[in-house]
């Protein structure tokens, strides 16, 4: 009987086993089943899209465009994240040791999924650290971010990511990952990717980063939020000490090495990168309204628009990162120097900075100020009436204000604020070789951030006798006149129905003299305004006006005697074209300050095509030249040579000058000094130089600060000083190119010949 009761015990035990045994593995190939359907559904994009074959090879790097100046240096970037791309060739040893020891250790051994890493993270439920490689790192930077935090989706969005990363590895090579990986790591400070957060932090190329610059990026890996070397220096400290231990652990640095590092401070060069700051402001700005246009016209392949801020072209400019430099630095010490001299004036005027206007245009003038602000917009926004707004104008505030000492905390109303700006000189200077049509410098103004009207290529003012050359050409080229001519300097008027005159106009010359028997070279030089008007009657304004569009000048301009005196508003960048078709002899070329535009993939999509046309011939051309030449040689610009004297002396910046080579320039002044100019030119360089307030009305009292020799012939001598410090920019101190068998007379070293006894009567002095 108990025999029998145990054989049934027995059977028992055996059904329960094989009942369990079958349970167990029926749970497990279903389990398996599911998990391996889970991974199948999640790669054919059920639980969400997946990327594509084109997708793996090309990822969307939401890439920085980069500004490259002709002489390979990075002037900017437009983004909405900053990052540039490297190759891994483009990262140091010891950059890749720090961030495999540190985030992957084992990243050349596994297949995107580490397998050991896993299981352990498995087993110790996360406790000992996570199992992502470079490669899910990588996937979940490039396809999904950091996911949700809800569990079954992020167990969802974790899958997905390991199957991403094992066809990234199918796709790349391990080198080919850890490059892209760091191409897309966000370090904060609208840095993205190593190179920009090497520049950001360090100022410098990637592969320049020495071992504890590169451990303090990679520790910023585990996150940049947290280990922000502006922010939390000691925090940073701690994490980069971390990653030295892990290379040290895995033998890439020594003990010596890892306790030599461990013991430095947090050093940084931290330059944020901003589209208001930097180098070339206004002309990155020019440039972006330029391609903004330039997307709209020109397409990729597939039809569809170029991004500037993610697509990461590589926009190539004629722009020398050094000349620029050159140029901002000329405008800064000149302005800032000439800026004093104008608040020491403005203290005797009650209603500065303006001169010689009434109230009521005051207030218009203050009234459009208001309305053009930005504290307006924002106020008519929250639904405020003009009345309430303007109220708000005179309340005292908080704010910071631009001086030449650097930006300043202070408190004042806003509608002070406005009258304070208006006191500011400004400037606009461009420079272009007259061969090519490369521009090489552009300062639209004395500092973007505060002042983001472009003086070069946006704002057009005045010119005064700079114009002159147009008259002289016309007159040279109709006339068969020569530099070496004569014309009497006397009274001169124009009457009514001459020319389309209305009025009768009696030009007079800005020192109240006349000079009787002059050159032409002699009047031009000096500025004589009764000889521009002759020439201008004998040729008429639609000659010179023909002319001067020929010249490449945009500007409308009327068929008024008066246009000889320079009352005609133009660009800098034009006037730079005019004037450089006569450095090219007679030869006009377009302006062009792009050489090519890249993809991101290096491939050429865009070359400009320089445009040019004849305008005069070599001989009239060098004939223009060797007037300009007179000009620096005994007048308006003479004291580009000499050693002393000078009107406005002490705010005269970098004088004495002391040039001796060829220099071919004009100067220019406008009425009631609102506007200075200079035109200088050598045989491979035509720089112009405007200076000004925003407003005409506010200016110099006197002609001593506001004429075109002491207001902007400085930045031009100063800059040229900069370039021919710089033997490597080869800025031409040689001779203008003569034309062979030249048919005008240039050289007047004998007795000139009367060609012109025209003498009327005198009134008013327009300008010079």
């Amino acid at each position: 009987m108990a025999a029998k009761k145990n054989n049934n015990q027995g059977n028992t035990v055996d059904k329960d086993f094989k009942y369990y045994t079958k349970t167990f593995w029926r749970i497990f190939f279903y389990g398996m089943g599911a998990i391996i359907l889970f991974f199948l559904f999640a790669s054919w994009g059920i639980f969400g899209s997946m990327p594509s074959f084109e997708d793996l090879e090309n990822p969307d790097s939401n890439l920085a465009t980069e500004i490259i100046s002709s002489d390979g240096v990075v002037l900017g970037k437009y983004f909405q994240k900053n990052r540039s791309q490297l190759k891994y060739s483009d990262l140091p040893k010891n950059f890749v040791d720090a961030l495999v020891a540190t985030e992957d250790e084992r990243f050349y051994e596994h297949s995107g999924i580490d397998g050991r890493g896993t299981l352990r993270a498995i087993a110790s439920l996360g406790s000992s650290g996570g199992a992502s490689t470079l490669t899910q790192q990588l996937a979940k930077q490039l396809f999904h971010g950091e996911g949700s935090k809800f569990l079954p989706f992020r167990i969802v969005q974790k899958a997905k990511e390991w199957i991403i990363a094992i066809r990234l590895e199918r796709q790349y090579t391990k080198n080919e990952i850890l490059a892209m990986y760091c191409n897309v790591y966000d370090f904060g400070n609208y840095s993205v990717g190593v190179s920009t957060a090497a520049q950001t932090y360090f100022s410098k190329e990637p592969k320049d980063l020495t071992i504890d610059e590169s451990a303090i990026l990679v520790g910023m890996f585990k996150n940049s939020g947290l280990y922000n070397p502006v922010r939390n220096p000691q925090g940073v400290k701690n994490r980069r000490n971390v990653v030295l231990s892990q290379m040290e652990k895995a033998h890439m640095i020594t003990e010596d090495q890892k306790v030599k590092f461990q013991a430095l401070p947090i050093t940084l060069h931290f330059k944020l990168e901003s589209h208001r700051e930097g180098t070339a402001t206004y002309f990155r700005e020019y440039l972006r309204d330029y391609m903004k246009k330039w997307v709209s016209e020109n397409k990729k392949p597939d039809g569809s628009d170029y991004d500037i801020y993610k697509d990461g072209l590589k926009i190539y400019t004629t722009i020398d990162s050094r000349m620029q430099l050159h140029a901002e630095e000329a405008v800064a010490a000149h302005m800032s120097n000439l800026q004093q001299e104008f608040f020491i004036q403005a203290k005797t005027n009650k209603n500065a900075p303006f001169v010689n206007i009434s109230d009521a245009e005051t207030q218009r003038i203050l009234n459009q100020a208001m309305k053009s602000s930005n504290r307006w917009a924002v106020l008519k926004s929250l639904d405020k009436s003009d009345e309430e707004i303007k109220a708000s104008f005179s309340v005292k505030t908080k704010m910071t204000v631009f001086t030449w000492k650097g930006e300043k905390d202070t408190i004042m109303t806003p509608i002070d604020s406005i009258r304070y700006y208006k006191h500011f000189l400004q400037s606009g200077v461009m420079a272009m070789e007259p061969q090519t049509g490369n521009i090489k410098a552009w300062v639209g103004g004395i500092n973007y951030k505060y002042f983001q009207y472009d003086h070069v290529g946006q704002g057009a003012r005045q010119v005064g006798s700079t114009f002159k050359p147009f008259v002289y050409a016309t007159a040279i080229e109709q006339l068969n006149m020569s530099p070496c001519d004569s014309i009497i300097d006397a009274p001169f008027t124009i009457p009514v129905g001459r020319h389309h005159v209305t009025a009768a106009w009696t030009p007079k010359n800005s020192d109240n003299k006349y000079r009787g028997m002059v050159t032409l070279k002699k009047a031009l030089a000096n500025s004589i305004n009764t000889v521009s008007a002759k020439l201008m009657d004998k040729v008429g304004p639609e000659a010179v006006v023909k002319l001067t569009h020929k010249l490449g000048i945009k500007s409308e301009i009327p068929l008024q005697p008066s246009i000889a005196l320079g009352a005609v508003d133009i660009t800098v960048e034009d006037m730079v074209a005019a004037y450089s078709t006569f450095a090219n002899q007679g030869v006009y070329t377009k302006p062009q300050f792009l050489t090519r535009i890249e993809d991101k993939s290096g491939v050429i999509i865009y070359e400009p095509i320089p445009e040019s046309h004849d305008v005069l011939n070599k001989d009239i051309a060098f004939a223009i030249i060797k007037l300009l030449e007179g000009v620096t040689e005994g007048g308006s610009g003479n004291r580009l040579r000499t050693d002393g004297g000078g009107y406005g002396y002490n705010r005269i910046t970098g004088y004495p000058y002391k040039f001796t080579n060829p220099i071919a320039g004009k100067t220019g002044t406008t009425q009631n000094q609102s506007d200075g100019w200079f035109m200088g030119m050598v045989p491979n360089l035509v720089t112009g130089v405007w200076v000004g307030c925003e407003d005409r009305s506010a200016r110099f009292k006197s002609i001593t600060y506001g004429q075109g020799a002491t207001a902007a012939l400085p930045v031009w001598a100063y800059f040229m000083k900069l370039c021919y410090a710089d033997p490597e920019l080869k800025i031409s101190q040689e001779e203008f190119e003569r034309p062979a068998n030249l048919s005008i007379k240039v050289d007047c070293y004998s007795a000139p010949k009367v060609k012109d006894t025209t003498a009327v009567q005198n009134t008013d002095e327009f300008e010079f």
